[in-house]
């Protein structure tokens, strides 16, 4: 297996699918982020392929005591002093020098939650059904110190208890939705492995800060929401798209910029726009564009 690998991915969707082989998963609002432990040592990945080993060093000594040839696909999360889940804090982590985040790590220890097993000592198990790499990676944590910041997503076959964990946990702990995936599917980069997820959304005025695509038929925005997160829109509906156009023209040329998950996009002038959106009400969660303002 090769470093850096590329992450499976959910489809959002707008309710949980229902059948009798499907596993549902709490979401959690962190940082995505592979463990690899070598033969000599640990190494963390983001989603993007960059090493952010530095940055999460108590999660690498963690990572020591998973057998040599081991790989698995989590999350890393901060917890509050009241308990919830901190997107906030995860930043601040991932955004820090490693001597700041060997502090940061002293004030709030990570914890690692994991909900794959991509590579065991015996090879690579990702072409293996969700339901056998789920057990392969029950077995292994089990197998780990009982204080190990290294854990197993909550997950359960009843739709019903899933749904009670959207409902309760969002507010209590900071839950982001849940993902459910099919016993029977393999692990596929993207999304292309059936993966589906659901997040807590609600309608939101957005800046328009810039767009994807050209100028004269933008397919995306980008926006910055009133949490200060900026990010790229779903794809936009043709009449939105037109209408938006004539405004962009009319803004003139301008210059490539980021959001604040390393994605492109060509800003615009400040006060362009105002759009209303469905917004996911957590960092990673879909925006869907409704109407300018």
């Amino acid at each position: 297996m090769d470093w850096p690998l590329s992450v499976a991915l959910a489809q959002s969707v707008p309710e949980l699918p229902t059948g009798t082989d499907w596993s549902y998963e709490v979401k959690l609002d962190g940082h995505r982020m592979i463990m690899w432990r070598t033969g000599d040592g640990v190494r963390l990945q983001a989603r993007s392929g960059r090493d952010v080993t530095a940055a999460w060093g108590d999660l690498a000594l963690a990572g020591h005591h998973l057998p040599a040839g081991t790989v698995l696909d989590g999350e890393a999360v901060i917890t509050t002093e009241d308990g919830r889940i901190s997107f906030e804090a995860a930043q601040a982590r991932a955004a820090s020098s490693p001597t700041r985040a060997h502090r940061l790590a002293a004030q709030r220890p990570a914890h690692y939650i994991a909900f794959d097993a991509l590579q065991l000592p015996s090879g690579d198990v990702r072409p293996r059904p969700y339901s056998e790499r789920r057990a392969a990676l029950l077995n292994l944590l089990a197998e780990l110190p009982a204080n190990t910041p290294i854990q197993a997503v909550s997950a359960t076959t009843d739709r019903d208890t899933a749904l009670t964990w959207y409902t309760t946990l969002h507010h209590e702990q900071g839950v982001e939705g849940i993902v459910a995936k099919r016993a029977t599917s393999p692990y596929r980069a993207g999304r292309t492995g059936g993966w589906q997820k659901v997040r807590h959304a609600e309608t939101v005025d957005a800046d328009v800060i810039g767009y994807t695509g050209p100028q004269t038929r933008p397919r995306t925005l980008a926006i910055r929401l009133p949490n200060g997160r900026t990010a790229l829109t779903q794809t936009l509906s043709a009449p939105l798209a037109a209408q938006i156009a004539q405004v962009l023209v009319a803004a003139g040329p301008a210059e490539q910029g980021r959001t604040d998950t390393d994605e492109t996009y060509t800003r615009v002038p400040s006060g362009l726009g105002v759009v209303e959106v469905l917004a996911g009400t957590t960092r990673h969660a879909v925006v869907t564009p409704v109407r300018l303002r």
